[in-house]
């Protein structure tokens, strides 16, 4: 398969890509900064995509670099940026993307590779041992859970994941911060129900019930779940900002 771009992989076997050598490709005339902030509010810093700084010399030929702002994009959603362009270019774009996930998911399956990514990992951890288990300590359990979850939570159930890490905070107080801080709606017929911008994020849903009054009429009621990718967001926030002193 020829390369149209660059894909690269993470330590985790994540496909990852580079905004600007997106922005390149797909031949985008506005200034990158514009571009990427249109994109950047549909999805989630630290799932989707990851800020860091790249070496670019001030001219060619010249010795002296610049650190200019490029972001590292999961490739479903450099796949979604490209098909959204709705230009010939984007679509040869996402076409190559989908077929280096079906490549790279047929080498993952083959049990060779699995060994060998086996045995990888397993001498780094003793390369690095004491390290890790460093960085660990604070974010074991958060891990585990998060990880092995499959289904949406209530925000309680949120709460209680958070709590057992040490950062100690209860249903109410969750809620109040996630209403403070624009998660959730804050009065209103929508009270604790996430904002549209959050769903679209797929941080939240909403389960809708129906329930048969004693009068035959039906009543329907709403519940805020946490999806899989919210509860990942949020135990990553929480672990690696200053958020837990917000609750307090």
């Amino acid at each position: 398969m020829n390369q149209v771009i660059s894909i690269h992989e993470n330590e985790q076997g994540e496909q990852l890509v580079s905004a600007r050598e997106l922005y390149k490709e797909l031949g985008i005339k506005e200034r990158f900064s514009l571009w990427f902030k249109r994109y950047e509010d549909m999805y989630v810093e630290g799932v989707d995509f990851e800020g860091v700084g790249k070496p670019t010399p001030y001219r060619e030929g010249s010795d002296k670099v610049q650190i200019i702002q490029d972001y590292k994009l999961m490739v479903d959603m450099a796949k979604h940026i490209a098909m959204m362009t709705k230009t010939a270019k984007g679509n040869q774009i996402r076409d190559y993307f989908i077929a280096v996930e079906k490549e790279h998911k047929a080498l993952m399956a083959d049990p060779r590779m699995q060994m060998a990514m086996g045995l990888q990992s397993a001498q780094k951890m003793l390369d690095h041992k004491d390290k890790i288990i460093e960085e660990m300590k604070p974010k074991a359990v958060f891990a585990d859970a998060v990880n092995t979850s499959k289904q949406s939570i209530l925000v309680g159930d949120l709460a209680k994941l958070i709590s057992q890490n040490g950062v100690k905070i209860g249903q109410n107080r969750l809620f109040a911060y996630l209403r403070d801080n624009g998660y959730l709606h804050k009065s209103g017929s929508q009270y604790n129900r996430p904002t549209q911008r959050y769903i679209d994020q797929g941080l939240f849903e909403v389960k809708e019930s129906s329930h048969t009054n004693p009068d035959g009429s039906i009543r329907l009621t709403f519940t805020t779940k946490v999806t899989g990718k919210g509860q990942q967001y949020f135990v990553n926030k929480f672990l690696t900002s200053d958020d837990q002193m917000k609750i307090g």
